[in-house]
């Protein structure tokens, strides 16, 4: 007898990669699974300018990231994007009409709060897209949506703030435009946390936040959709060169400790090398 539903989740018809080039950007939940896959020893960076709620502030981010050359991307190499919203909720400078991505505790009469529509959301995203695929073209994109409810809208407020998220997302992947095989999938955070993982046992004492049990289970459910053979393999290798890496011994000026130390450094190099001939294999091969 099944006493969960389980969330459906088709295989993606493209992989990542041991040690893929990766950006996260949005909400505190785009900071738990891209410290995940910082863990794992991907090429990750991980909302550099600070958390992004709303798809007009991961714009922001991406366009920044563009002109400062900032990107963790090569032009000949696939890389993968998530962008994890939050709410469509944006705070507007009275002063210039501008949405701001933080209001740096400047007073709440400066401002004007609104919400943008589906159509708005969706275009947001398309804008940060296309502008990723313009420099970078092999770059593959992971939409999804935050499970993190936000008291502050009522609980009713917040599931109408994901509903709009979570149809710009469909609006977005049905587009025409969206060549096959697609590079933007859509996967379901916010619905194995609600679905599957209902219980308050999967969230931190606010009751609001996923545990780290609830983000590591979400972290086995992409790895599941969206993990070649290699990076299985690469990840099952890596377990014990990041054990002994994080090893933190008694006497760490001992001669015994400093052979450790030289041997897994010695491992990690030769792992490294490997795995991104397999990368770089793999990448050609597409």
């Amino acid at each position: 007898m099944e006493f969960r539903t389980i969330v459906d989740i088709p295989e993606s018809r493209w992989k990542i990669e041991p040690m893929e080039r990766m950006l996260f950007v949005g909400s505190c939940f785009a900071d738990n699974i891209g410290k995940r896959f910082a863990d794992e020893h991907f090429r990750t960076v991980v909302n550099p300018y600070g958390v992004m709620y709303n798809p007009a502030s991961i714009l922001h981010t991406v366009k920044r990231l563009m002109d400062d050359d900032a990107m963790p991307f090569q032009e000949d190499e696939q890389g993968t994007t998530v962008f994890t919203l939050g709410t469509n909720h944006v705070y507007i400078l009275k002063e210039t009409g501008e949405i701001v991505d933080n209001c740096r505790k400047r007073p709440q009469r400066l401002f004007e709060e609104r919400e943008l529509t589906i159509n708005e959301c969706a275009d947001y995203l398309r804008q940060a897209i296309s502008l990723i695929l313009s420099r970078y073209p092999k770059v593959r994109f992971i939409l999804t949506v935050s499970p993190i409810r936000y008291r502050k809208y009522g609980y009713h407020g917040s599931q109408l703030s994901k509903a709009t998220l979570l149809l710009a997302i469909d609006k977005l992947i049905s587009s025409p435009n969206n060549q096959q095989p697609t590079p933007i999938t859509y996967f379901p955070s916010y619905e194995i946390i609600n679905d599957e993982l209902r219980d308050y046992r999967f969230y931190k004492p606010d009751m609001l936040h996923p545990s780290d049990q609830a983000v590591d289970y979400i972290f086995e459910r992409l790895a599941d959709t969206y993990f070649s053979d290699a990076t299985r393999a690469f990840l099952k290798e890596w377990k014990p060169i990041r054990e002994a890496l994080n090893h933190r011994p008694l006497h760490p000026e001992s001669e015994e400790y400093q052979r450790f130390k030289q041997q897994t450094e010695e491992r990690l190099r030769a792992f490294e090398q490997r795995f991104a001939d397999v990368s770089l294999k793999n990448n050609s091969l597409r």
